[in-house]
C-alpha cells in the first residue's frame, strides 16, 4: 500500500472498521524508506539498528511500545543499517541505535542510545 494511503487500511474483513497498525514497519530498501518517509501523512519515527548491536536489541521492545502507544498518530519503522547502508550514510547515522523523527519527508529530531520508550518520546517531543 502506498504511504499516502496509510490511513486507508487495513480494515476488518467483517465489519470494515479501520484497524490500527501497532507494530513497527520493516523498511528493507531505499525505495521503501523514501516512500514511507516522504509519503506518509503522519510523522515517521525510524529506528536505525543492526543485528549485531546489543543496545539495539535492548531498545527494540521500547520501539514496539512506541508503535503501540502512538498507533494512528505516528508511523514507527525499523531500518537495518546492514541491509540499507546507503540510507544510514545519507543521514549521517554514525552510532546505533539512533531514532530519527521525520515530518513531511524531513528529519526534525533524533536521539541515539538505548533508553525507555518514555525517554525516547520525551526527547523527541512526541
Amino acid at each position: 500500500m502506498p504511504a499516502s494511503r496509510i490511513d486507508d487500511g487495513p480494515k476488518c474483513g467483517g465489519c470494515k472498521t479501520a484497524l490500527t497498525v501497532d507494530a513497527p514497519v520493516h523498511l528493507a530498501t531505499e525505495a521503501e524508506f523514501d516512500e514511507i518517509v516522504s509519503g506518509s501523512p503522519r510523522p515517521v519515527l525510524v529506528d536505525f539498528w543492526a543485528s549485531w548491536c546489543a543496545p539495539c536489541r535492548m531498545v527494540a521492545p521500547e520501539v514496539v511500545k512506541l508503535a503501540s502507544q502512538y498507533a494512528g498518530r505516528l508511523v514507527v519503522a525499523k531500518l537495518s543499517t546492514e541491509e540499507v547502508p546507503s540510507i544510514a550514510a545519507r543521514f549521517g547515522i554514525d552510532s546505533i541505535p539512533t531514532l530519527a523523527l521525520f515530518s513531511g519527508g524531513r528529519e526534525v529530531n533524533r536521539v541515539s542510545g538505548a533508553m525507555p520508550a518514555s525517554a525516547i518520546a520525551q526527547r523527541l517531543g512526541l
